[in-house]
């Protein structure tokens, strides 16, 4: 092989390299769980030629490695990962573009060009549609709480308003934990002051026909709710699933970051709270249901779509994330609540409700998967994020910033703190382990059918020799 011919061999190695990088980049970016990274970016090396003996690639948080060698023959490239945002929509395209890429025969050109499409794709919707989805979602919690329909706009509201301010404060360029505490700060003072308009002297200002719209029974319960935007619902259920994937380091990243971002909420909520002097609701206020399982399943659909909304999850899931969350959330409330809450329930307790809620519709997702042409992350995240303990955390972290010495502080705070992780531990357990033994049946299908494929390639020279290559 001359010098030319060994540079253009050089070349064309180092841009499948650095397409591989960059799918598993995108892939990482947009919160997709370790897991999935390396089954598409080694599906993505198979459809590139890169023999799967020969390549070895690294996983973590921040940075990407791969290297390709043999026993003369080594190279390696790295990529980092730092604008980590959650769009589901890109983790879909990315699956789809690397099987259409093998099936189709594409050329290095075309699979570079399908793919900066998806990493520079527009999002689904605008700023303020993400906003008022957002909002509606943590209005949708609050009904779960117990609050009335009237409440629930005034949760929505703030949390639509803070939300907002969230997403300018990150054009800005400003820390993003410093733009968690402002947001939940600004949402909660918003909140409280909402709770003024159902007081008896309020009230009796307004005039007649406006009072029966403006005043809620559950005054407080907005306070509760209006932050849970905040919560890093797909980084903390990713986490656990790194972690029970064995992908230890990464896990262990992800629930840092997720750590710093509840602290962050449960510090601007407690510095709102300072502010405005009130601060019953935060360890005394009820939040078991007591509504009935058609108000439960209208909170549930309007949370799961709110955000979808978040995750970029197009139009066409939307009837189907809203009926998850609804099996998600009634299932939770009929395994978890007792007779005496003035429901139907086997009483057996939140974490075990959790889990069931969470399993099942992980379960029906395996088979939906195929049906809509998904993957199962993208259907089955948003349907459970409604049961997400974000209460439950940010009253523990708040009961250790208040710690005075007085008896019995540390022990409710801890009962907040192990509750809401066996909790959170067991929505993530429920998301992975059906999808966990599925993948044992459906993984040798889909090895077959990739191993086929990659002998065609084979077969029509598509595949790197080393050999040929000069590299040192």
């Amino acid at each position: 092989m001359d010098g030319k011919q060994t540079d253009s061999s050089k070349r064309i190695l180092r841009k499948k390299l650095d397409l591989l990088l960059r799918t598993g980049q995108i892939l990482m970016e947009s919160s997709a769980d370790t897991s999935r990274v390396k089954r598409n970016m080694e599906r993505t090396a198979a459809y590139l030629g890169l023999p799967k003996e020969n390549l070895h690639i690294n996983i973590d948080y921040y940075m990407l490695q791969v290297n390709i060698s043999d026993e003369a023959h080594s190279f390696s490239k790295m990529q980092r990962c730092d604008k980590h945002v959650i769009n589901l929509l890109a983790i879909q395209e990315v699956s789809k573009l690397s099987w259409r890429a093998i099936q189709e025969d594409y050329s290095i050109e075309k699979y570079e060009e399908e793919l900066e499409k998806i990493a520079h794709g527009r999002h689904y919707y605008t700023e303020w549609v993400i906003a008022i989805g957002a909002g509606l979602a943590c209005g949708g919690f609050c009904i779960q709480f117990g609050c009335d329909w009237t409440a629930f706009f005034y949760a929505s509201i703030a949390a639509i308003l803070g939300n907002r301010l969230r997403m300018f404060l990150n054009h800005s360029g400003s820390n993003l934990y410093a733009n968690f505490a402002i947001a939940a700060f600004v949402s909660t003072i918003l909140a409280w002051l909402s709770s003024f308009l159902s007081s008896p002297s309020v009230q009796m200002a307004l005039p007649e026909f406006i009072r029966p719209y403006l005043h809620s029974e559950t005054p407080w319960h907005p306070l509760l709710a209006c932050a849970l935007y905040i919560v890093p619902g797909v980084p903390l259920i990713n986490a656990v699933n790194d972690l029970l994937d064995n992908h230890i380091n990464t896990g262990l990243v992800r629930a840092t970051n997720t750590l710093l971002i509840v602290v962050s909420m449960a510090f601007g909520i407690m510095l709102a709270i300072k502010c405005g002097c009130f601060d019953g609701f935060v360890k005394t206020l009820p939040t078991v249901p007591h509504h009935s399982f058609s108000v439960y399943a209208i909170a549930a659909a309007i949370s799961a779509v709110g955000f979808a909304t978040i995750y970029n999850i197009p139009y066409r899931l939307m009837p189907w994330i809203a009926v998850g969350g609804v099996i998600c959330v009634c299932t939770r409330n009929f395994v978890y609540l007792t007779p005496e809450s003035g429901n139907v329930g086997l009483g057996l307790g939140l974490v075990v409700g959790s889990l069931c809620g969470s399993a099942l519709i992980s379960l029906i997702n395996i088979k939906a998967v195929h049906i809509f042409h998904t993957p199962h992350q993208c259907i089955t995240i948003p349907a459970v994020i409604p049961i997400v303990p974000g209460v439950l955390m940010y009253r523990a972290l708040y009961g250790f910033m208040e710690l005075q010495g007085v008896v019995g502080e540390v022990t409710s705070a801890m009962s907040f703190a192990i509750n809401g992780s066996l909790v959170l531990f067991c929505i993530a357990l429920g998301v992975a382990i059906p999808n966990i033994f599925a993948r044992k049946w459906i993984a040798p299908h889909r090895r077959a059918k990739l191993e086929r494929m990659i002998d065609e390639r084979r077969q029509r020279g598509k595949f790197v020799d080393l050999h040929n290559y000069n590299i040192d």
